[in-house]
C-alpha cells in the first residue's frame, strides 16, 4: 500500500504531516475494533429492472426489496447506496403504494417506514434510481484496487477493445447500482432483468429464467437465483461473448469468453466438471447452486470474483491454444471455484472473519492438485504458500489470521487470509486425520448453509465430530498472531540421540505448542517418533541403534513456519533428496545446491534435472555448473534432452539457454530449429540463444515472426536475457 502524508494549509503554507503523526492515525484507526455488523433488517428477496447509458454511464433501475426486522420491532430502514439519484421511494401496504420520507448522504439512505413492522411481517419497498458509478471516488485498496461495483468497458465503441459492462462487489461495491445492506452477513434470494442491445450476451446469478425481445432493438434478459446469498456476490456482465456448455450431473456449467478465444474454452475450463465432482464427493455436499458459469472480462483489476454460481476472471486467464502450451490458469479455476462452497453457500459474517472464504479457497486449490496429479502436485501447492506467507512476515512477526483491527477491509486480502490461513488449515487436517476433517467440514457447511460463518463455528462442528477441544489450536493459529522458528541441533552419543529444540522467533511472538513427527534414518530403515514442543528451549532423547544418516524433523512438512537445523552439510542434503524425497525436502536441497559449488551439490543438481516437477528442473538447469569437469557430460546430454523433449516448454526454454550458454556450436541448429516451434518460451529461448552465436541471425529471426508471436516472444526474451 502506498503512504501518503496528509496536508494542512495555514496562512499559505502546505505542512507536511509528521511520522509521528501519521503512526499515530494508524495506530487510531487500528484500534478500532471491527464487529460484525448487527442486524436490524433482514434481506429477503431481491428484485431488481436495469437498464443502461452507456454515453452517461449510468444505470437506471428499479428494485423491489423485501425485507423483514430481525428481531426488534421498527419503523425505520437503512441502506447502503452510493453515489445515486432517487426517483421514488415507497412502499407497498395491502394494494396501495405509500410515499415514504428519506434522507441520503450519498452513502446511505434513511428511510422513515410507514409504521413500525415486527420480525413476523414482511414488507417491501419500491426505490426507483439512477446509479452514477463514475461519478463515484473509489475508496481503492492494495488487493481490491477501485471500488466503483458497476464498470463500463469501451462504452463508446471507439477503443481497441471490446464494449462490455460487468460488476465487482466485494468488498462493499454492490450498492454502487443497487441499494441494499451490502453486508456479507445479510443472505437473499434474486431476480435480475437486463435491458441490453439485443446483440449483446448477459450473465448473472442463478438460471436465465426468460429473454424478450423487444421493439427497440434490445432485449430483457431474468435472471432468478432461488437460493439465498450475500449482496456482495451479486453480479452482472454484458458485452459479446461466445458461451461453451458443459455439464455436471445434469447442471449446466458455461464458459463465457471473447469470440476470439471461444475455441480454446475446453482447453481453459474443461477441467471444472472434474473439479465440481471432487469438491462435491470430498466435502459430501454436492455443488449448491443451479449452474455454474465462468465468464472472461476485459479491463477486469480483482484476478477472479466467486459471485455465487458466476465467477468472473481477469483477461489473464483467457488464452489461445499456443499460450496454454506454456501455462495455464488452473489453480485460479480450482481456488474460485471451491468458494462455491466457502464464501457462497457458507459466507464469513465479517471481514475480520475472512479465512473462512480466503483460506479454505487457497486450501481448496491444494488439494485439487494432489487429486489431479498426486501428492507431489499437492505438496508442491503448499509449499508455494508457505513460501508466500514467509515472505509476508519477519522473524516469526505477522499479522492475526481472524483479526478485528484493520485499517479497511481491504487490508485483510493478504498473504494471511489466503497463503497462512490454507497451510493452518492443512496442519489441522494431517493432525485430525482426513476422515474426521472432512467430517468435520461437512458438519460445518449443512450447519451453516446460506447463512454466515466464523472460526468457531468450524471449531464447534470439528470438536462435535470429533469430541475433542480444539479451542487451543484456535487461539493458537487463529487468534493469536506470528510463526514460530525453530532452530534444531543433534547429538548422537553412546547410543542415544539428542535433539535440542529452540523456539527463536520474536521475543514477542508466542510460545507455540507444536506436535511434530521425527524421521531417523539408520541401517537402511526409517524410524518415526512423535515429538511434542511447547517451549522456548528443550530437548528430546531418543534410543538408536546407531548414528542416524538423516533426521527428517516434521517428514510431513505441516509446520507453518521454519526449521533451521544445525551444521547441515551438502551430503547431508544430497541424502535428503535421494532417500526422504518429499517435495520440500527436493526442492530443499536445490537450493542449498545452488548456492554451493561442492561435488555433492554437484551430484544434487544432476538428480535435480531429472525430477518429475519442472519447477526443481529448471532451478536445477539454471544452477548447474558446466564449468566442472566431472559433471559436465552427464549434465550436457541431459540437457540436450530436456530441450528437445521435456513435456514443459518453461524447462525446454532454460535448456536451451543453458546449452547456449556453452558456445559450443554444435548447439546453434538447436537455436534455430526452436525458433521455429509453437512454444513462446521456446521461439524466445532459441532466438536469446542464437544471439550467443550470430546476434544477426537472431535480429533475422525475430524480425521474420508475425506480429502476434513477436509481442509473446519480446518480454520473455528480455526475461531469458537477464539469467545468469
Amino acid at each position: 500500500m502506498k503512504k501518503h502524508f496528509l496536508k494542512y494549509t495555514f496562512l499559505g503554507l502546505v505542512l507536511l504531516a509528521t511520522p509521528k503523526i501519521e503512526a499515530q492515525n494508524k495506530a487510531d484507526e487500528l484500534s478500532i475494533y471491527r464487529a460484525t455488523p448487527t442486524k436490524t433488517h433482514d434481506l429477503v428477496h431481491t428484485k431488481l429492472e436495469v437498464s443502461f447509458d452507456y454515453g452517461k454511464r449510468y444505470l437506471y433501475g428499479k428494485e423491489w426489496i423485501t425485507l423483514k426486522p430481525h428481531f426488534y420491532e421498527s419503523d425505520s430502514l437503512k441502506l447502503d447506496a452510493k453515489g445515486m439519484e432517487f426517483k421514488e421511494i415507497s412502499i407497498f401496504e395491502g394494494k396501495k403504494n405509500i410515499p415514504l420520507q428519506y434522507k441520503y448522504d450519498n452513502e446511505e439512505l434513511s428511510i422513515a417506514l410507514n409504521r413500525k413492522y415486527k420480525n413476523t411481517e414482511k414488507y417491501t419497498i419500491f426505490i426507483n434510481y439512477t446509479a452514477k458509478p463514475e461519478e463515484l471516488k473509489s475508496k481503492a485498496g492494495e488487493s481490491i484496487v477501485d471500488s466503483k461495483g458497476l464498470y463500463f468497458v469501451n462504452p463508446d465503441g471507439k477503443a481497441d477493445k471490446p464494449t462490455q459492462i460487468w460488476t465487482q462487489g466485494e468488498t462493499e461495491a454492490s450498492s454502487c447500482w443497487f441499494p441494499t445492506i451490502d453486508k456479507p452477513n445479510q443472505k437473499t434470494t434474486s431476480e435480475i432483468a437486463m435491458t441490453v442491445d439485443a446483440k449483446y450476451t448477459t450473465l448473472s446469478n442463478g438460471k436465465l429464467a426468460s429473454q424478450k425481445v423487444n421493439k427497440d432493438g434490445t432485449r430483457t434478459d431474468v435472471w432468478k437465483m432461488e437460493q439465498p446469498n450475500a449482496p456482495y456476490l451479486f453480479m452482472m456482465a454484458v458485452g459479446d461473448f461466445k458461451i461453451y456448455k458443459d455439464s455436471y450431473n445434469g447442471k449446466e456449467v458455461s464458459y463465457y469468453l471473447e469470440p476470439k478465444y471461444a475455441p480454446y474454452a475446453k482447453q481453459i475450463f474443461g477441467k471444472t466438471p472434474d473439479m465440481i465432482n471432487f469438491y462435491s464427493k470430498m466435502l459430501g455436499v454436492e455443488y449448491p447452486w443451479a449452474k455454474y458459469s465462468q465468464i472472461v472480462v476485459t479491463d477486469f483489476f480483482g484476478g477472479a470474483m466467486e459471485n455465487t454460481s458466476a465467477t468472473v476472471h481477469g483477461g489473464y486467464v483467457q488464452k489461445t491454444a499456443r499460450e496454454l502450451l506454456d501455462n495455464n490458469e488452473e489453480s485460479t479455476v480450482a481456488h474460485e471455484l471451491f468458494h462455491q462452497w466457502f464464501g457462497d453457500l457458507a459466507t464469513a459474517e465479517s471481514w475480520s472473519n475472512l479465512t473462512m472464504n480466503e483460506s479454505f479457497a487457497t486450501f481448496g486449490e491444494v488439494l485439487w492438485h494432489g487429486h489431479d496429479a498426486g501428492q507431489d502436485a499437492e505438496d508442491r501447492s503448499r509449499y508455494e504458500k508457505l513460501q508466500n506467507y514467509l515472505r509476508s512476515q519477519k522473524n516469526g512477526n505477522s499479522e492475526i489470521l481472524a483479526r478485528f483491527h484493520y485499517k479497511k477491509a481491504d487490508d485483510m486480502f493478504d498473504n494471511i487470509s489466503y497463503s497462512k490461513g490454507s497451510i493452518i488449515l492443512y496442519a489441522l487436517k494431517n493432525q485430525m486425520g482426513d476422515e474426521a476433517f472432512f467430517k468435520s467440514l461437512n458438519q460445518y457447511l449443512t450447519t451453516n448453509a446460506y447463512k454466515s460463518g466464523e472460526p468457531h463455528q468450524l471449531r464447534l462442528a470439528m470438536e462435535e465430530v470429533t469430541g475433542k477441544d480444539w479451542l487451543p489450536y484456535f487461539n493458537q493459529w487463529y487468534f493469536n498472531a506470528g510463526s514460530p522458528i525453530l532452530d534444531v541441533t543433534y547429538k548422537y552419543d553412546n547410543g542415544k540421540i539428542i535433539i535440542t529444540v529452540n523456539q527463536s522467533q520474536d521475543s514477542a511472538v508466542q510460545t507455540f505448542t507444536l506436535p511434530l513427527k521425527v524421521d531417523f534414518y539408520t541401517n537402511g530403515t526409517k524410524i518415526r517418533k512423535d515429538i511434542l514442543i511447547n517451549k522456548r528451549e528443550q530437548s528430546f532423547t531418543f534410543n538408536l541403534p546407531s548414528k542416524p544418516d538423516f533426521i527428517d524433523l516434521d517428514p510431513d512438512k505441516i509446520l507453518v513456519g521454519e526449521i533451521n537445523v544445525d551444521k547441515k552439510t551438502a551430503a547431508d542434503y544430497l541424502f535428503q533428496y535421494k532417500n526422504a524425497s518429499s517435495y520440500y525436502n527436493r526442492i530443499e536441497a536445490i537450493k542449498f545446491a545452488s548456492k554451493d559449488r561442492s561435488q555433492e551439490s554437484q551430484l544434487i543438481l544432476l538428480e535435480g534435472l531429472k525430477d518429475q516437477q519442472e519447477d526443481l528442473r529448471v532451478l536445477s538447469i539454471k544452477a548447474i555448473d558446466l564449468n566442472e569437469k566431472q559433471t559436465k557430460d552427464l549434465v550436457l546430454k541431459t540437457l540436450l534432452d530436456i530441450a528437445k523433449n521435456d513435456k514443459k516448454t518453461i524447462a525446454r526454454a532454460n535448456a536451451i539457454i543453458k546449452l547456449a550458454s556453452t558456445g559450443d556450436l554444435s548447439y546453434k541448429s538447436l537455436m534455430e530449429e526452436s525458433t521455429k516451434e509453437q512454444s513462446y518460451n521456446v521461439i524466445a529461448a532459441g532466438i536469446t540463444g542464437l544471439t550467443k552465436y550470430t546476434p544477426t541471425e537472431a535480429d533475422k529471426a525475430l524480425a521474420s515472426l508475425d506480429d502476434d508471436t513477436k509481442k509473446h516472444v519480446t518480454p520473455l526474451m528480455k526475461r531469458f536475457s537477464s539469467q545468469k
